[in-house]
C-alpha cells in the first residue's frame, strides 16, 4: 500500500487527509516530530538509517510515495489545502524533512517571483 507522510499536519485536516487517504488504498502516516531526524526513504521502507542532519520545521507538508493525482484531486474537492507538497525521488529519498521543506519552500518563493502581479482595479460606488 503506497504510503504519505505528514508532518506538522493535525486535528480536522489530518482525519480528513486520513479518510481519504484510506478510500483511495493509501497509508497515511503523521509522522511524530521526534522522527523528523530520519530521512524520508527510511520512513517509507521501515529501514533504519543513520540520522539525516536537518533542523525541525513547522510547515504543514505532505509527502507521497508515489504521484496520486485521485488524492490530489480529492483535497481539492474537499478543501483540505496543504502548501507544502512532495513526492519522494531517487533525489530526494536520503534527505531530511527539514531539507526537503526548505527546497519546497525555495521553489514557492521562486514561482511567485516569477508569476506576473495580478492589477487590483478599484470600481467607484455607482449612484
Amino acid at each position: 500500500m503506497p504510503k504519505l507522510l505528514l508532518y506538522n499536519i493535525t486535528g480536522e485536516k489530518l482525519a480528513k487527509i486520513r479518510a481519504i487517504a484510506c478510500r483511495l488504498g493509501l497509508d497515511a502516516l503523521a509522522v511524530p516530530r521526534e522522527d523528523f531526524h530520519k530521512p524520508l526513504g527510511s520512513l517509507l521502507d521501515g529501514i533504519e538509517c543513520a540520522p539525516a542532519e536537518g533542523e525541525d520545521f513547522d510547515d504543514e507538508m505532505l509527502v507521497m510515495e508515489t504521484l496520486s493525482s485521485p488524492l490530489l484531486e480529492a483535497l481539492r474537492a474537499e478543501g483540505v489545502q496543504v502548501s507544502l507538497k512532495a513526492v519522494v525521488t531517487e533525489q530526494n529519498r536520503l534527505w531530511s524533512p527539514a531539507a526537503l521543506c526548505r527546497e519546497l519552500r525555495r521553489e514557492h518563493e521562486a514561482l511567485r517571483a516569477a508569476l506576473p502581479k495580478k492589477h487590483v482595479h478599484q470600481h467607484k460606488k455607482r449612484k
